[in-house]
């Protein structure tokens, strides 16, 4: 029997579901070892494997082959990525966390996204004389916002859960997600002033399209369409129609339900699904329902694996030496290095006294540099191209030119940014000056054998049914105290056997505005978590926070409780937090 040939079909799809899946599949099966040992995560690995797989080094994977309207693929692809991206963002911040620290965002937000703005476009405009200053203006709007898919990759890695305090990362994330969207502002006014004749139309044009229907339009949509599907889901989940299956899956139809709205009505659809996200879990019901689910976290590791594939494949390498552009080597090293610089760090150092949440200059410092740049960039830098004329060769006008040179630039700065921001968080020392106690506490309470998927997952106040809610007193006073969820620690006493010699603690919730922490019987623990009977403790010291995205809980199939010793740890845990227990 001879083997047909013909029945082979190699075509650019397989060969990208091939490139994909497999990278997927390498990852997840060495995810511990590379995110726990190394600290790099799949923004950086799935990038260098597009890249060793694009067009420029084995040619398999080609986005830009994929017929005549690449970019078209492309703006899509990054628009369903960030809109998840900013749904989730919206999603797992507190409940109305946006309006408690509107201040310190307003003040994040507008001048630093000005200041950059400005800023990176008298760089360009010195550095590419060909570029008059308005065109640099687009090209700078491109770079202004900070990405929130890096971002919520590197925040919500293992090493900034237990060094970055949570106020910097909440803040971070939030502040990531505002200024994506506000990304449209700045540049339709820069493309309104290259394209029409008239400055005074440009701006009426800018004002009523770029603010008045894009941005507050796409803000005032997502939030009625996040309190609307919030209501809904109620009374259906309270009603019994709804099953825990498809509430999760609400995760991503939602995302991609307001997108569709937002982008059909011409609104700024990213701005639409964070807000969104925030309003359909203001109230947290939406969080307590679907805490704990790992579909979310699992939709968010394939998308940014296949996203930063796709963008390594993408990287437009050939341009990156385009004299006859004025594009050179030696121009983007020096561009890229002047954005790190001045981009953000100024302006946040001279503003981080007015935001609540950045207390020290190093914490200012940090914020500042972690401005990442990357799918977004490449977003609005595609979306850009859409409204800019097709380039002859060589460029005609100012127009072509600017359409020429965008993506080169972009794409070079952005591949800058992901290697040098994925690799930050390990090399700022922020001990002995950010909340010291709250890392000795988040060290001690972090399993060491928990699952890396238990990393990130969204953890909503679970209230306890049993023994219900306690009084813990503290300093005189009493206050209700509701379980949140349990954390473990000791080391493996058997592994061989499995059997585990740890103790476990809870944290609670104190008053629902700070966590502390109290011993617990682990003998007593049921089937699931927050049913842990403890002993109350009086004279606990108050710890700054407890991060509870870091704790793993009671897992009784992976760790059954007759494998956990008969123990309370008041002493153990106390001490290591560096606290006093009166008993």
């Amino acid at each position: 029997m001879t083997w047909n040939l013909d029945l082979l079909e190699v075509s650019p799809p397989g060969l990208a579901y091939i490139c994909l899946g497999g990278f997927v599949v390498a990852f997840s099966t060495v995810s511990l070892l590379v995110k726990e040992k190394l600290y790099i995560n799949e923004v950086i690995l799935g990038t260098i494997f597009g890249i060793i797989v694009g067009p420029h080094c084995a040619n398999i994977f080609d986005p830009r082959s994929w017929g005549s309207s690449s970019d078209a693929i492309t703006l899509e692809v990054m628009r369903v990525i960030l809109a998840t991206g900013l749904f989730a963002i919206g999603v797992e911040l507190p409940g109305s966390y946006m309006a408690k620290h509107v201040k310190g965002l307003v003040i994040l937000v507008v001048p630093t996204m000005a200041f950059g703005w400005v800023v990176v476009a008298g760089i360009m405009r010195g550095l590419f004389p060909n570029l008059v200053y308005i065109s640099c203006l687009v090209i700078a709007a491109c770079l202004t916002p900070t990405d929130p898919i890096i971002c919520a990759t590197i925040v919500g890695g293992r090493y900034a859960l237990k060094h970055v305090p949570r106020n910097l990362r909440q803040i971070i994330s939030a502040e990531s997600a505002a200024n994506d969207g506000l990304a449209y502002p700045f540049l339709s006014i820069s493309i309104y002033l290259t394209v029409e004749s008239s400055r005074r139309v440009a701006i009426g044009k800018w004002f009523l399209v770029g603010w008045l229907y894009e941005v507050i339009l796409g803000i005032v949509l997502g939030a009625l369409l996040g309190m609307a599907f919030s209501y809904v889901m109620k009374v259906s989940h309270r009603r019994g129609f709804i099953d825990r299956e498809s509430y999760v899956a609400q995760y991503l139809a939602l995302a991609l339900f307001t997108i569709g709205v937002a982008s059909t009505l011409g609104s700024d659809d990213l701005l639409a699904a964070f807000a969104c996200g925030n309003a359909i879990s203001w109230d947290q019901h939406f969080n307590e329902v679907t805490e704990n689910e790992v579909f979310s976290s699992v939709i968010d590791l394939v998308l940014n694996c296949a996203c930063f594939v796709y963008i390594g494949a993408w990287m437009p390498f050939s341009t990156f030496n385009s004299p006859e552009l004025g594009i050179t080597p030696w121009r983007l090293i020096v561009l890229f290095l002047a954005i790190l610089a001045l981009r953000r760090i100024p302006s946040v150092l001279l503003l981080y006294r007015w935001v609540p949440e950045i207390t020290t200059w190093r914490e200012a410092l940090f914020t500042g540099h972690f401005g990442p740049m990357g799918v977004g960039a490449v977003f609005v830098s595609t979306l850009a191209l859409t409204r800019l004329p097709t380039p002859h060769n060589p460029p005609q006008n100012q127009q072509e030119l600017l359409a020429a040179t965008i993506q080169p630039i972009v794409a070079f700065v952005v591949l800058g940014s992901i290697v040098i921001h994925g690799l930050s968080i390990p090399f700022f020392s922020l001990s002995g000056n950010m909340h010291s106690r709250t890392r000795s506490l988040m060290a001690t309470l972090t399993r060491t054998d928990a699952n890396d998927w238990l990393v990130g997952l969204r953890r909503g106040p679970v209230a306890v049914p049993t023994p219900g809610n306690v009084d813990v007193e503290r300093a005189g006073d009493s206050r209700t105290a509701t379980v949140v969820g349990f954390a473990t620690m000791g080391d493996v006493v058997d592994e061989a056997e499995g059997s585990k010699g740890e103790r476990v603690a809870q944290v609670v919730a104190i008053d629902g505005d700070r966590e502390e922490v109290l011993a617990a019987n682990a003998a007593t623990a049921s089937d699931g978590p927050g049913t842990v009977q403890y002993p109350a403790l009086a004279g606990v010291e108050a710890v700054e926070e407890v991060d509870l995205g870091i704790i793993g809980k009671y897992d009784p199939v992976a760790q059954p409780r007759e494998q956990v010793e008969d123990q309370t740890a008041p002493a153990v845990l106390v001490e290591r937090a560096g606290t006093t227990v009166a008993q």
